[in-house]
């Protein structure tokens, strides 16, 4: 459609700015599902491109400009950014607001840090419009067929995007995978926990995969089988699908392409965050945390190179049935997946709680079946999960998760003794077992910790046989006096 007439009366359903690919995909998607859209991007001569390439002859309306674009809009108007999360967001924001009314809606669906959306809702719902901050997962590919995402903002604008977005994304059953999470920045929230959970279970496939080649000497093409036969199980995950396949691709060389890159992992913060609220909230996440240092320690690439050629290690050939280790490393890495997820949903329990959200854990799960970068079968486990016990405190206490873990133990242990001794790194599935037995050890050696710290600082401590929140002091060298420190954090 061409640039439309701008004394013409408001045609288009919803305004999208910022054309970089998953905007120009999501664009596209919205059309497709009957929907007239208006698109702006700062570099206006995109516009032109898009409306004469990707877009020409759809109901596709291009705009040069951010007052064309609101003239071109149905009231309430509604405006979505897909542009780079930060500073960009805010101009955008200052710009639109001397365009909009009130009751009109800005929309932010690009990775913004959750505080960021906080701020921005108190700000834009004090100018009289509504905002909305929604998480958009499953890359290029998911914005064009099928996304999934995760809005939260204000209240009251919900039921004026709710047709839109639950048209154009994901579909499990029948269902769509999005659904209003919370006020303010609890869709944001949820979809950095989504990537911090994703950190995770990239990682531990990564591992399995370091394992079977360092370890078992496995080849690419026998990984592609075993990855395969995984993806039919309880494993079946797009991240499990693509590992298959890139495991089982050739350039026309001949090539196999997995074997040319170079062992650097990039990050764009989303994993950081994750790892930094959970410090914040004082929550344990500690195999997403594993995930991000994992690669900044890939990324220490001469470094390491270096220390290969100084440093020792043991190299011990590996003796055992080779079959029953990989059906181990399945279950290992099955026992990791579900720790991975019982630390994300504690961490959404933890902020729910601080900031005041009313969050449907088990809508979450169903949120992420389809569209998103972890969507898998595993996630409908969770799901009923959440459906049997609304307040369940972990994940590892349902039935299921229970005995799913009990059953993969043994097989997890032998698993992370071999990769210590073998020197092969498996730090995420390391920490997932050490999280496990932490978390179902009734008694930690943390009153050693506070004896210590009562003892050079006089910070207090609790004790067995006293109600909590009674604190108590001693003076462990006679020296220190009866005063004590007069804060504590359990």
């Amino acid at each position: 459609m061409a640039k439309a007439d701008s004394t013409s009366s408001p045609q288009a359903d919803i305004g999208l700015i910022g054309l970089a690919v998953m905007g120009e995909n999501l664009i596209l998607n919205m059309e497709s599902k009957g929907f007239t859209v208006a698109c702006f991007n700062r570099t206006v001569s995109k516009v032109d491109d898009f409306i004469a390439g990707r877009a020409k002859g759809k109901n596709i309306i291009g705009c040069h400009s951010i007052e064309e674009l609101s003239r071109n809009l149905k009231k309430p108007r509604k405006v979505m950014l897909l542009v780079k999360a930060g500073p960009p967001v805010d101009a955008f924001i200052e710009k639109l607001l001397p365009v909009l009314e009130d009751g009109d809606i800005i929309i932010d669906g690009g990775n913004s840090h959750f505080p960021d959306t906080i701020r921005r809702t108190e700000y834009v719902e004090s100018k009289g419009k509504l905002y909305i901050g929604t998480g958009v997962s499953g890359g290029e590919e998911g914005a064009l067929k099928g996304p999934s995402m995760m809005p939260g903002g204000s209240p009251k604008a919900w039921e004026s995007v709710k047709p839109i977005f639950q048209a154009i994304c994901a579909k499990t059953e029948g269902k769509p995978c999005c659904d209003w999470v919370g006020e303010n920045g609890a869709g944001h929230f949820v979809k950095m926990t989504h990537n911090g959970i994703e950190y995770g279970d990239k990682q531990m496939i990564c591992e399995s995969y370091q394992m079977m080649k360092q370890g078992l000497g496995l080849t690419n093409q026998e990984m592609y089988e075993v990855f395969s036969v995984w993806n039919k199980g309880e494993l079946d995950s797009y991240l499990i699908e693509i590992t298959r396949d890139i495991l089982g691709y050739k350039d026309e060389d001949g090539n196999e392409v997995i074997d040319l890159i170079l062992d650097t992992a990039g990050q764009k913060g989303t994993g950081k965050w994750t790892a930094i609220e959970a410090l914040n909230l004082g929550q344990p996440l500690t195999l997403i945390g594993e995930a991000v240092f994992a690669r900044c320690l890939s990324a220490l690439k001469e470094e390491r190179a270096a220390a290969s050629e100084v440093l020792t290690s043991p190299k011990p050939q590996f003796a055992g049935d080779k079959k029953a280790f990989v059906d181990d490393l399945r279950q290992s890495l099955y026992a990791s997946k579900i720790v991975s997820y019982a630390q994300g949903y504690q961490l959404m329990r933890a902020a729910a709680k601080e900031h005041n959200w009313n969050l449907n854990y088990g809508g979450i799960a169903l949120m992420w079946r389809g569209g998103c970068i972890i969507r898998s079968a595993f996630l409908g486990k969770i799901k009923e999960a959440f459906d049997r016990n609304p307040n369940l405190e972990n994940l590892l206490l349902d039935p299921f998760f229970k005995e799913a873990v009990e059953k993969a133990q043994p097989a997890w242990r032998r698993v992370v003794t071999t990769a210590v001794e073998m020197g092969v790194p498996m730090p995420a599935m390391s920490a997932a077992l050490a999280f496990y037995d932490g978390y179902r050890c009734g008694r930690l050696p943390a009153n050693l910790l506070q004896a210590q710290r009562d003892y050079f600082g006089a910070h207090t401590y609790e004790r067995v046989d006293k109600p909590r929140g009674e604190f108590f002091h001693t003076n462990w060298t006679g020296r220190g006096g009866a005063t004590a420190a007069s804060t504590y954090t359990a």
